[in-house]
């Protein structure tokens, strides 16, 4: 018999250890003992992985060190043929934990090809309750959470992200669709410039930054209030911060 495949979330950001009870806050209890006892995990970045595991330890015993621990990596440089062999403890019986560097796995995340590989060899994958920084996100905008549609990363080249930040605004015009897109956190200010610029002046734009952290910060404003603050320099302090960005026409 085949192992389980659990899913499991990670936090948002780094948790200090003088912030305790940030943690337990974050990650349910069942969670987090259910993680402690695996020995096997899928990560999307071991280093970031062990830190967390070491944050877990304070608080429930691990079955083994984190030495110990097998800790494999599927990430956006992972070929499709090397997913095979990271089934092969799952195979052998084992359960294994697949966590992602930040917020729940397989969403915005690679860890999806590695679960669709699962249900094809009827491994039982079990997702685990956690922070999505989208969902967070989408909650807190006060935007149309009935319809909504999140886009990843766009365009790097100015022009072309102008061109495809007007076509989703006049979708949204249409549809009554928020939408949600991510970027790299030291272009956070070139994305909330790009769409404060290129968005109706009466376009909702949110900015939702370090989710569920106590450094979180949600913003709503119009597109020309957010101009007006742009041209104040009174932006949102999010500079290399995890950001979400969210609009409605």
């Amino acid at each position: 018999m085949s192992g389980t495949l659990y899913l499991i979330p990670n936090t948002l950001g780094q948790i200090e250890a003088s912030q305790s009870n940030v943690l337990a806050h974050i990650i349910p209890e069942t969670v987090q003992a259910m993680s402690a006892q695996l020995h096997y995990f899928v990560a999307e970045n071991a280093k970031t992985t062990r830190a967390y595991l070491k944050t877990l330890a304070q608080y429930h015993p691990l079955a083994k060190t984190i030495q110990e621990m097998q800790i494999a990596e599927l990430n956006v440089n992972t070929p499709e043929a090397a997913l095979q062999s990271l089934l092969s403890p799952l195979l052998a019986g084992h359960d294994v934990g697949l966590i992602s560097e930040a917020g729940v796995p397989a969403v915005a995340d690679p860890g999806a090809n590695l679960v669709r590989l699962a249900h094809q060899h009827k491994i039982t994958v079990r997702p685990l309750v956690g922070p999505s920084s989208l969902l967070l996100a989408l909650m807190g905008s006060g935007l149309n959470g009935q319809s909504f549609a999140f886009h990843g990363y766009l365009p790097t080249d100015a022009a072309q992200r102008a061109k495809r930040i007007k076509e989703l605004e006049d979708r949204s015009r249409k549809e009554k669709q928020t939408q949600m897109l991510i970027e790299t956190p030291y272009r956070n200010a070139a994305m909330l410039e790009a769409l404060a610029t290129n968005c109706q002046m009466q376009t909702l734009i949110c900015i939702a930054t370090d989710l569920s952290l106590p450094s979180e910060s949600i913003q709503t404003k119009t597109a020309g209030e957010w101009k007006k603050l742009l041209q104040a320099s009174a932006a949102p302090d999010f500079h290399k911060k995890p950001t979400v960005f969210l609009f409605l026409s």
